[in-house]
């Protein structure tokens, strides 16, 4: 069990499935408490059974990350049942790729909601403990795509470069109340992100690329464990990491 990890409340969204789930999972064998936020409330609450079944501590609580209000609540309940939050990982997101000529704006809004508002939302809930608490890390997910555009991945990747730009923006800013800041860029994962796709052609072409390329989840779960267990004098700001295999 990790010393600078056990003991530690941990705040994720999109918790319900893929990267969120795992993580969630790894920190709490690990000794976290963790508080889970995501739409399908259903999921949350079996996966809070199977971690405190297994004596895990783990609270959920629905959470739309589109809402400001709904986010704040994740996180000040977090802090009025456990005392504090110590890590907030902004994980939720989706990826509707598209050709631009498509003109899919509902997806365009809906990228820009979730992926860059809901992160904005989940700083905004965790900073003002973190300063209060002097201490703190707030993780981010942007993606590969937040550092290479390809035909079809404009928006998506235009809300991963932000959530990258955001970061680094914050982690000069937090620097006086001893929080730290880390922006995990993965590559191809096993998750349900492909299943977000609307557009029947570009799903096909990016189902094939993740069956052929995506390493596990708990990948990215090692990730977070790696940038949360350093030492407190030890700030990993950036993990931009892929599949062996992948050129992209």
């Amino acid at each position: 069990m990790n010393s600078n990890i056990a003991g530690k409340v941990v705040v994720i969204t999109g918790a319900s499935s893929g990267l969120g789930e795992a993580t969630a999972r790894s920190l709490s064998v690990q000794g976290a408490t963790v508080v889970l936020g995501a739409r399908r409330v259903d999921r949350l609450q079996a996966l809070v059974d199977a971690l405190t079944a297994s004596g895990g501590k783990a609270l959920a609580l629905a959470t739309d990350v589109t809402d400001a209000a709904q986010v704040k609540a994740l996180v000040d309940e977090a802090v009025r049942i456990f005392g504090r939050v110590d890590v907030m990982l902004n994980n939720a997101g989706l990826m509707p790729h598209s050709p631009l000529e498509r003109l899919k704006l509902d997806d365009w809004d809906r990228m820009i909601d979730v992926n860059l508002k809901g992160v904005l939302y989940g700083i905004a809930a965790a900073l003002p403990h973190m300063q209060r608490q002097k201490s703190g890390h707030i993780i981010n997910v942007s993606s590969v795509a937040g550092h290479k555009v390809h035909p079809g991945s404009a928006v998506y990747s235009a809300t991963k470069t932000a959530v990258r730009v955001i970061s680094e923006g914050l982690r000069m800013e937090v620097k006086p109340y001893g929080i730290r800041t880390t922006v995990l860029s993965p590559g191809a994962v096993s998750s349900e992100l492909m299943h977000s796709v609307t557009e029947p052609d570009v799903a096909e072409g990016i189902r094939q690329f993740y069956a052929e390329y995506a390493i596990p989840a708990e990948t990215f779960a090692r990730m977070v464990v790696f940038a949360m267990s350093q030492p407190d004098d030890v700030d990993i700001n950036e993990i931009l990491f892929r599949p062996t295999d992948q050129e992209l």
